[in-house]
């Protein structure tokens, strides 16, 4: 078994009409035992940007760790504050990209075992979506982009039910379902979901309730 399938995990992100939705499963397991059900694996950076870490879970959350003062919050938290302080501004997804990518390619002979999953609003309010490798090599996508153990069934999930220029609460729907329909194949991964669908002038988050097996 692979170090990134040690935890499992589902994640996937996706583009609407001036808004995108990032979805997570809530499983935290240790190969095939399940440790936790309500797993957190999708962080906020700012209002309209927010960050999903598939892999390996103490990885992740050394990466980014907001509930403890330790190293881990020095990584992307603290980087997006200092930029806020010189800059006077949030940070733009492409940016925040570029950051993330950076950060793991300074590790690139000791990787943190994750896949992350970039979801922001940039310019004009024009979603932006990409994932990167564990030494940060980034996929841009117009459409939708997935990570984890579940990787290949939320393709086609959301191959199949992907249309351009949704609106907010089809943009829910239609991951929601392309979330659980994955998850139920891949025994890594499950457990309900945790989805945020950010437009311009809100973030709604919702639970999903899955199988629980």
């Amino acid at each position: 078994m692979s170090i990134f399938e040690y935890n499992g995990s589902a994640l996937v992100a996706m583009v609407g009409k001036n808004c995108f939705a990032i979805a997570s499963d809530r499983r935290l397991g240790v190969q095939l035992q399940t440790i936790a059900t309500d797993f957190q694996r999708i962080s906020k950076i700012h209002d309209k940007l927010f960050i999903g870490l598939s892999g390996l879970a103490t990885d992740a959350q050394t990466l980014y760790e907001t509930n403890t003062i330790t190293s881990g919050y020095q990584r992307l938290v603290f980087r997006h504050k200092l930029y806020q302080l010189r800059e006077e501004r949030d940070m733009k997804p492409e940016t925040f990209a570029s950051l993330v990518s950076a950060i793991l390619y300074e590790k690139r002979f000791g990787p943190y075992f994750c896949q992350p999953v970039i979801a922001g609003l940039g310019d004009e309010d024009k979603p932006f979506i990409c994932t990167m490798d564990s030494i940060g090599a980034k996929e841009l996508a117009k459409d939708f982009v997935v990570a984890g153990t579940a990787s290949e069934s939320l393709y086609g999930a959301c191959e199949s039910m992907f249309k351009p220029d949704m609106e907010a609460d089809e943009l829910f729907e239609t991951i929601s379902q392309a979330l659980l329909s994955s998850v139920d194949r891949d025994c890594l991964s499950g457990w309900g979901g945790h989805v945020y669908v950010v437009t311009p002038t809100e973030v709604k988050e919702r639970i999903l309730k899955g199988r629980m097996d």
